[in-house]
């Protein structure tokens, strides 16, 4: 007899709830015609807020003042701003007219604020008037004549916002109501930049279908209703902000929390702590940066129940601190990327620790995973390592004006490539392994970094690592260890680092090189710029 076939790394999340067929406008009116008097929105900082029916009277206001500036269906509407109660109402203003906004990081300056602007086609550029000491209407004033496109910039807070919303006296609901009646969800609503680690960022072009479905099943799987509280320190500008806070919200009735502009770690625990917040967002940076914090135990965080914890890869013993120590017992990983809309798959409420700890969970309803020999294309056992691809629903329309790109990662099949080695287990529980650029090879051994990473967690004077193959005469690559420390004071030596490591890590991958630092360089999406450490560090 031949041996059984072995399961493959395959597997099709299957529900018996049906995709959401809404646009975005049509879904928002349904979460005002049943929770109009829940809170919406809070802005900790200024001290507004909005019950959902107060938010969708606003979203409605700003969208008819778009109208009245000619913002056409398919035009695109750029936001350059913080965190704030103006870049929500943008986000769902201009989906209700068919606009697709685009995304721009606040910490662009004058030469990736032209590129963006351009690349995409900016007409209305909406931005905050600074941040972080740069004058953002300065950097606007200096690139307009560079951007054909754009005809108008209005500057939040300022008279330029005001004049924007009292537009709106010049629409009528009617005329609202017929452009929302030519919309299709399967319009593109929204482009993010991805934060490539070489050249300039691709525009990931998202739908209606994209997000709105990606937002809800994420709230699904946290088990959201009216009675949650959401606190989101992590940025609109990426999808964590805007789809699986923002999106999951509002399709479940729940309430948006700002703690701040950006994130602080103080004024996340405070905002969390006095508007009783039953959920806490985060990468995992963030969280440490919380649990750091010297007066970390006396702030109330009681009323937290989950949370979500993603955008680079969650060490094991930082999951267990947030479980035991914010009383977030349900804290939820997902992985995903901007291209998924972003998230594929996603632990569940109750799932043991060591899945919670262990994997990125299972795949999501309605969405695909395999696990493919990267050279082949051939879909591997599950157990084996190999690259990670998702198909469904949440894979985007595109990047915007560039299919060759676009063709690069998404397949004839219309799986999404993601460059993330991963490994899917006979449970159906993923892991990520590393990304296939970070594999290290020393002396012909594959070595995976998250491996030696998730290890050197379990030091006592270690708060964060980052481990990168960097070159090495003899053996091609060796281990670089990149290290904060909870106490600077304390210091730590490589030779102290290796005995950590000795008898219980295979000798090849034990660290041959030490770096202690402040902060490692992150994209915007909240993950460790690698490609720079590499470089930065790679000589000795």
């Amino acid at each position: 007899m031949s041996a059984p076939a072995q399961q493959l790394s395959y597997a099709h999340g299957t529900g018996t709830v049906p995709l959401l067929g809404d646009t975005i406008g049509a879904n928002l009116r349904r979460a005002v015609e049943a929770w109009p008097d829940r809170e919406a929105l809070v802005d900790v900082p200024s001290g507004r807020r909005w019950t959902y029916a107060q938010f969708g009277d606003a979203v409605e206001k700003l969208a008819r003042g778009l109208l009245a500036r000619g913002v056409a269906k398919g035009d695109r509407v750029g936001i350059w701003a913080v965190n704030c109660p103006e870049w929500v109402l943008v986000q769902y203003a201009t989906a209700r007219i068919g606009a697709i906004m685009v995304n721009i990081n606040p910490a662009y300056r004058a030469h990736e604020l032209t590129y963006v602007l351009r690349q995409s086609g900016v007409t209305v550029l909406i931005s905050s008037t600074g941040r972080k000491g740069t004058d953002y209407r300065e950097q606007v004033r200096r690139v307009t004549p560079d951007c054909p496109e754009l005809r108008e910039s209005v500057f939040i807070g300022e008279e330029t916002w005001d004049a924007l919303v009292a537009a709106a006296s010049a629409v009528t609901p009617t005329q609202l109501a017929a452009r929302e009646a030519e919309l299709s969800c399967d319009d593109p609503v929204n482009i993010q930049y991805t934060s490539g680690t070489t050249g300039f960022p691709k525009g990931a072009t998202l739908s209606h279908h994209n997000i709105l479905n990606n937002g809800y099943w994420v709230g699904e799987t946290v088990g959201y209703s009216e009675q949650d509280r959401v606190c989101v320190p992590v940025p609109f500008y990426h999808c964590f902000g805007m789809v699986m806070a923002n999106l999951a919200c509002t399709s479940h009735g729940a309430c948006i929390v700002i703690p701040a502009p950006s994130f602080e770690p103080a004024a996340t625990l405070r905002a969390a702590q006095d508007e009783r917040c039953t959920s806490l967002y985060g990468v995992p940076t963030m969280f440490i940066a919380e649990l750091n914090l010297p007066d970390f135990a006396t702030y109330d965080l009681s009323t937290l129940r989950t949370g979500i914890m993603a955008g680079s890869p969650c060490p094991a013993e930082v999951m267990k601190r947030v479980v035991a120590e914010m009383n977030m017992a349900e804290v939820s990983i997902c992985y995903g990327m901007t291209e998924t809309s972003p998230v594929s798959l996603q632990t569940r409420r109750d799932d043991d620790l060591e899945r919670r700890t262990g994997t990125v969970g299972r795949v999501l309803p309605h969405i695909e995973v395999k696990v493919i020999d990267p050279v082949t294309g051939v879909t591997l056992p599950r157990g084996e390592p190999g690259e990670l691809c998702t198909r469904g629903y949440s894979v985007m329309l595109g990047y915007w004006g560039e299919p060759e790109k676009t063709a690069e990662v998404v397949d004839a099949g219309r799986w999404m490539h993601t460059g993330d080695l991963a490994v899917l287990r006979e449970d159906g529980y993923g892991q990520i392994v590393g990304r296939i650029k970070d594999m290290i090879i020393r002396g012909g051994e594959n070595i995976s970094p998250r491996e030696i990473e998730e290890f050197l967690y379990g030091h006592p004077r270690i708060a964060d690592v980052q481990v990168v193959g960097v070159p090495h005469e003899k053996y091609g690559e060796e281990v670089l260890a990149c290290v904060i420390l909870k106490d600077p004071d304390a210091g730590l030596t490589l030779d102290e680092l290796r005995a950590h490591c000795h008898d219980r890590l295979a000798h090849y991958k034990v660290p041959t090189r030490l770096r202690i630092l402040d902060s490692f360089p992150m994209t915007v999406s909240g993950k460790v710029r690698k490609v720079e450490l590499r470089e930065g560090y790679g000589e000795l």
